[in-house]
C-alpha cells in the first residue's frame, strides 16, 4: 500500500511565489492546496485539513504570524513553517517563540523547505 502524500497548504500573497512553492512542492511528492491570503486559508479549514501550513510572514491583511495566532486560538494544531523575503532582526525568534516549527528565507530550495515541512510535521505528531 503506497502511503499518502503530505498535504500542505501554501498562503502566500504574491502569485508568483505562490505557483514557484506550488511547483516545487508537487514534485517532491507533496499535496498543495494554495491560498492568496490568510483570511482565505482560515475560512477553508471547516473543508481542508493539511498536514503542514507554509505561511509567508508579510501579507497584507492579516500576516503570517497573525494566522499562527489565529489558529492558536482556534485550538488547530497545524504545524506551521513562516518564510519571509523580509527578514527583520528578532523575528525569527518571536515566530518560533509563538508556535511556528520553522523559519525559511527566501529564495527557498525546495529540498530545504520540504525538509522543514517533514521536520514540523514529525514534530506535531
Amino acid at each position: 500500500m503506497s502511503k499518502q502524500p503530505l498535504r500542505v497548504a501554501v498562503v502566500d500573497d504574491d502569485s508568483s511565489v505562490r505557483r514557484a512553492l506550488q511547483r516545487i512542492l508537487t514534485v517532491l511528492d507533496v499535496s498543495v492546496e494554495a491560498f492568496a491570503s490568510g483570511e482565505d486559508f482560515l475560512q477553508s479549514l471547516g473543508m481542508l485539513r493539511p498536514d503542514c501550513v507554509v505561511l509567508d510572514l508579510h501579507m497584507p491583511g492579516l500576516s503570517g504570524l497573525e494566522v499562527q495566532q489565529r489558529l492558536k486560538k482556534l485550538d488547530e494544531r497545524l504545524p506551521v513553517v513562516i518564510v519571509t523575503g523580509h527578514h527583520e532582526p528578532g523575528m525569527r525568534r518571536r515566530c518560533l517563540l509563538a508556535g511556528a516549527a520553522g523559519y525559511l528565507r527566501k529564495p527557498i530550495d525546495g529540498e530545504v523547505l520540504r525538509h522543514a515541512i517533514d521536520l514540523a510535521v514529525e514534530e506535531g505528531a
